[in-house]
């Protein structure tokens, strides 16, 4: 814990004082609290409401994760076949970089005709917006390999199965995690998008209709709320990552001093 703290001392900090002049421009000028309220006023409200924020929170939750297993899944799966195939690059690749072209604010009213008030709009919106970097990257960390690499492979009779299982799938995963860690945020962006639209919960739902209240402190609320899941969603992908990538960790001086003894 202190170790954390020393390492984000600097952001801390930065945080602080942009609270605190925050406080003090908004008591200064007399801002309406319905315009802008306080920082104290929205941490105030946000440990009254905890409860309330706490079960939005939990299904803009479900609808992020779901979103995040179907895009990454779905975006791997995709990635891996445009490597292999030329015919389905040329085919598909050009027409996914177009797709980011579309605003999914845009594409949210249709998914809310076609799938209804429920879950799935929300997943989909998601899931849609990991999709893309999730592909983009994969394909990079495949194309990363040695090509010198995979003809030694080649020549001791070596499988495309195993080449792809034990140097093509651990080489992308640097890049696929690069890929995870900006969609699991952009994932929160998409699933508020979509209870934006159209939702009868989620965080999204709970903003739109506190603002239509004017309670702008319980939208702020709300906000950190996204935040904080948005931190631990991230945080939670980095573990992942730090775990499963243990071998990218450089040798520590004192293995490598013994060593040379």
């Amino acid at each position: 814990m202190v170790r954390a703290m020393k390492r984000y001392a600097a952001t801390l900090a930065t945080l602080a004082i942009a609270f605190a002049l925050w406080e003090a421009g908004v008591r200064l000028f007399h801002v309406p609290v319905y315009i802008l309220p306080p920082p104290s006023r929205i941490i105030a409200v946000f440990c009254t409401h905890f409860p309330l924020l706490l079960g939005h929170a939990g299904v803009t939750l479900i609808e992020v994760a779901l979103g995040l297993l179907f895009g990454a899944l779905g975006g791997f799966v995709l990635a891996v076949l445009i490597f292999y195939s030329r015919t389905l690059e040329h085919a598909l690749y050009p027409l996914i970089i177009a797709s980011q072209m579309i605003p999914v604010f845009a594409i949210a009213p249709l998914l809310i005709i076609w799938f209804g008030y429920g879950l799935w709009p929300k997943v989909t919106v998601a899931g849609l917006i990991v999709f893309f970097p999730i592909v983009v990257n994969t394909v990079d960390g495949l194309r990363s390999v040695n090509e010198e690499t995979i003809d030694v492979l080649r020549s001791l009779a070596a499988t495309r199965a195993q080449i792809f299982m034990r140097v093509r799938l651990p080489a992308s995963l640097p890049s696929l995690f690069s890929g995870l860690k900006v969609g699991v945020t952009l994932s929160v962006v998409g699933a508020t998008i979509g209870e934006w639209v159209g939702a009868k919960r989620g965080l999204g739902y709970l903003m739109i209709q506190s603002n239509a209240l004017l309670r702008i402190d319980l939208v702020f609320a709300a906000i950190l709320m996204l935040s904080l899941l948005g931190l631990l969603l991230f945080g939670l992908v980095r573990i992942m990552e730090e775990r499963l990538l243990r071998w990218r960790r450089p040798r520590k001086k004192r293995g490598l001093l013994r060593g040379r003894q």
